[in-house]
């Protein structure tokens, strides 16, 4: 049978059970629970806990001493099979009751036998005191160059004299040591013993389930609640086989969820899955509030002790990607469980992921992918070639952003960052520099004057750029060189692109004013131009800086 409760709720039925039971009385039931399956959130988790137990007839109270302290009490569901009818009354969450130690008489006579060696050894400590001042003042006030009769008094004297004071001041130094390190050590003794006479502060948190049969049955019961310290990221590798004349280039797409938790509780052998849904966010978009024009206000000095609520924000860490140097044949792909506004990934077996340990990166799932290879270049900025390989996502579960190790022909060339990227958009990865394509951009022509028929009524910048790819490769390849235009955001500065310009294949490039590339194949070992030559014209009596985009 089947039987679902949701946290502080008793419905009507309970109450008809505890009518029909009469006369048995309730009873507190210990019980352990084991966690059986967790799916991390980006920002959370749902961990399910398993009960089974034999619940006697009548009302009773499962009482469940090994739940975190981070979990969400509100969060708290139930439900599972029994033999019979049970019902699931209220489901209550507490911190434990802070319990005095069981041996509290024998941790304190302890302690007093432990303070009665430390007064005796102070003891000892005072009487080496006293006896090394005392050697000392002896060697202070006894002449021991004179006898009885003020002769001098052999060497032999005063060395026998030196030698008994500096055994009395070196046995009362050792007997002072001694007692001191014994001292310590009846200290921290002491101090262990104080920590285990005061009470122990709850680590794990109480959960009540209030439960009623109106017969003996072996139950199962699921505990389902939610926890904020965990979190998956996803990673990547992106290893680009290049091809040959013989072979189409491939990417390897591994999709990696790098998981971390502090949530207080060790997941051991559990049904593990991580899902896109981001629980921390909310159900709602945000609301807006009017927006007000008005002249400044005079600032008010700030009170003492208060911040504003933007400086109290901070920036979560960034989590540093974890290499996993498992052979790939033993790595275990996820299966997808795709829904229309989520993806969960559900991780074959059984997996371990303990409090505290680090991160842990285990691999979702694989894909190959026919790319279209290009070399990119941005000479007014670096000369280097750089490979790049585009392709469409076409997987139902989106790509998540987070960072990719980058692979070229079994080498690792670094690593990049993966955009969030939904099914049929556009995927660009950089696979590093392509030192067979040469790329160099010179300036031909740079020129400042002025403009006019008679008067001169303008000033002008006249460039000219003239950028030489070298395809090094013994075959063909894609390449694409961007430069940019400037652009204007006055009718008074007019810029123009010259006629000694190669037409661009796309201006504008992705939305970005005056970004203009040239895209094309070169063949094996071609060298080619792109000339690129632009004037801007302003009023004689202003003058104009070009700055980036901000």
């Amino acid at each position: 049978m089947r039987l679902i409760a949701n946290c502080l709720v008793t419905t009507s039925l309970v109450l008809v059970t505890v009518l029909s039971v009469g006369p048995l009385r309730a009873a507190d039931l210990d019980a352990a629970s084991n966690v059986d399956a967790v799916t991390v959130y980006p920002d959370g988790a749902s961990v399910t806990r398993v009960i089974t137990l034999d619940v006697p007839p009548g009302d009773n109270t499962l009482v469940v001493k090994d739940f975190p302290l981070s979990l969400d009490p509100s969060s708290l569901r139930v439900e599972g099979e029994a033999g019979t009818r049970l019902t699931i009354g209220a489901i209550d969450a507490r911190p434990p009751r802070q319990v005095a130690p069981a041996s509290l008489p024998e941790i304190d006579k302890r302690i007093e036998t432990l303070k009665d060696e430390r007064a005796d050894l102070q003891g000892i400590i005072t009487a080496a005191e006293a006896r090394k001042k005392f050697a000392e003042r002896f060697a202070e006030a006894s002449p021991v160059g004179l006898g009885e009769k003020g002769e001098a008094r052999p060497v032999s004297e005063w060395r026998a004299a030196f030698s008994a004071v500096a055994d009395e001041v070196a046995t009362a130094n050792s007997a002072i040591r001694d007692a001191g390190r014994k001292q310590r050590e009846i200290d921290r003794e002491i101090a262990r013993l104080e920590a285990d006479r005061a009470a122990k502060p709850p680590s794990k948190l109480e959960v009540r389930i209030e439960v009623a049969s109106a017969a003996p049955t072996k139950a199962t019961l699921r505990i389902t609640y939610a926890v904020r310290n965990a979190r998956w990221t996803p990673l990547y590798d992106a290893r680009l086989d290049t091809g040959a004349k013989d072979r189409k280039p491939a990417i390897e797409l591994v999709r990696r969820a790098e998981i971390t938790q502090s949530t207080g509780e060790d997941w051991s052998n559990v049904a593990l899955g991580v899902s896109t849904v981001r629980v921390a966010r909310g159900g709602n978009a945000p609301d807006l509030s009017s927006l007000i024009v008005q002249y400044p206000q005079a600032l008010r000095p700030m009170a003492a002790g208060k911040m504003s609520d933007r400086s109290a924000l901070t920036a979560a860490p960034a989590s540093e990607p974890v290499e996993n140097f498992a052979k790939r044949a033993d790595e275990r792909e996820a299966l997808a469980e795709l829904g229309a506004f989520q993806a969960t990934f559900r991780i074959p077996g059984r997996i371990s992921v303990a409090a505290k340990e680090g991160a842990k990166s285990l691999r979702i799932s694989t894909a190959t992918i026919v790319p279209d290879l290009a070399v990119r270049a941005v000479p007014v900025i670096d000369s280097t070639a750089f490979l790049e390989a585009s392709f469409v996502q076409g997987e139902d579960a989106p790509l998540l952003p987070g960072q990719v190790s980058i692979y070229r022909d079994g080498m690792f060339v670094g690593r990049g960052k993966l955009a969030a990227t939904a099914k049929d958009e556009i995927v660009r990865l950089g696979f590093g520099a392509d030192d067979k394509v040469k790329i160099e951009r010179t300036v031909v022509k740079r020129n400042e004057g002025s403009a006019g028929l008679i008067v001169t009524t303008s000033k002008t910048d006249e460039r000219a750029f003239r950028t030489t790819v070298r395809n090094g490769h013994d075959f063909p390849i894609k390449v694409a060189i961007q430069d940019q235009l400037p652009v204007s955001e006055n009718e008074d500065i007019v810029v123009e692109m010259l006629p000694a310009s190669t037409p661009a294949t796309t201006t504008n490039l992705r939305d970005k004013r005056g970004v203009l590339e040239w895209a094309f194949e070169a063949k094996a070992g071609e060298v080619r131009d792109v000339n690129f030559a632009w004037r801007v014209r302003w009023p004689k009596d202003k003058g104009v800086v070009m700055v980036p985009a901000g």
